[in-house]
């Protein structure tokens, strides 16, 4: 590669490495928020659907989300079953009149593996250039849970623009899902000032060193939510959720953009498509056979440059 060439490729990773590796991500397709915020409502929980009797198979649901159990050891590399060995099949089942009526089996719902890895090479843009690695991991331990994440150049980007970024997530699992307290960032191994502090029963978060805001039913931090969508009840429906970013707090919407096949390092995995658009905007490819965990992961800057994260190995445990 010729010398300038390398020299405009680094200057051009150096203005845009931090859009992929910082928390620098808008999401939102709002304008920019005054600095107090007087008032946030939480998000209405939808009103379940009334409860109908079944007479016959009833129409398969659009997207079923088939339970896997972890592995039981900490080290082996998961493979993607294949889509036969998931089990659709109808449920029979004795009415009051003691005739057999057929309902679908209902999806079990998501859960995190007490312990997890997921391995990803970051390419600037989709032709595999790569220009860095990132890991997540995370462990729960008596309902708390930690989450990780470090991401570093590599290669020709780290010669010219080494970088570290480590994120860090902690609270608690409950039954609908990840419940951060704390979310930091560190820099070169430093703690910077992008962090978040949330207060449940008091009902705040303090962003940075401001002051406290009221906070969201369900909100969750920068790192969190891309485990808490697995949690949700309806995640292939537009949605918003609330996100502490460690530099401020707003909704943030959710699109899902369909179900797609697709073909990364770890393997081929069936996905739901989601998308958080703006004038920066992130995509998740979210496996179903893997617990809705994200397989891939696009970032897109304001002037159309794009990181993509690829699963190159995961790996689960249940201890």
């Amino acid at each position: 590669m010729p010398f300038a060439l390398i020299i405009a490729f680094a200057a051009s990773l150096g203005a845009h490495a931090l859009a992929l590796f910082g928390p620098n991500v808008d999401l939102s397709t709002a304008p920019e928020p005054p600095a107090i915020v007087a008032e946030l409502q939480p998000l209405p929980k939808p009103s379940p659907p009334p409860a109908k009797p079944v007479q016959k198979a009833a129409p398969r649901p659009k997207h079923v989300l088939p339970h896997v159990d972890p592995v039981a050891t900490a080290a082996p590399v998961l493979s993607t079953p294949e889509p036969s060995s998931v089990s659709t099949a109808p449920v029979a089942e004795v009415a009051s009149s003691g005739e057999s009526v057929v309902t679908e089996a209902a999806p079990k719902e998501s859960r995190l593996p007490a312990r997890g890895m997921i391995r990803y090479r970051v390419d600037r843009g989709d032709q595999g250039f790569a220009v860095g690695d990132s890991t997540h991991d995370w462990a729960v331990v008596d309902g708390a849970y930690r989450i990780t994440s470090v991401t570093e150049t590599s290669g020709l980007a780290a010669l010219f623009k080494p970088l570290r970024i480590e994120l860090e997530s902690r609270g608690h699992l409950t039954d609908e899902g990840l419940q951060p307290d704390s979310f930091m960032i560190r820099r070169g191994g430093s703690e910077t000032s992008e962090k978040a502090q949330f207060d449940w029963a008091q009902m705040t978060v303090k962003i940075g060193n401001g002051a406290a805001q009221l906070l969201d039913h369900g909100a969750q931090d920068l790192l969190s939510f891309h485990y808490q969508l697995g949690f949700l009840p309806h995640a292939d429906v537009a949605s918003n959720l609330p996100i502490a970013t460690g530099k401020k707090y707003e909704n943030y919407r959710i699109e899902p953009l369909g179900d797609e096949e697709i073909e990364v390092p770890a393997g081929k995995f069936r996905t739901l498509h989601l998308r958080a658009p703006g004038d920066n905007t992130t995509e998740l490819w979210l496996a179903y056979d893997y617990l809705l965990l994200p397989v891939k992961i696009r970032h897109t800057d304001r002037q159309g440059d794009s990181f993509v994260q690829v699963a190159t190995e995961i790996r689960l445990s249940k201890d």
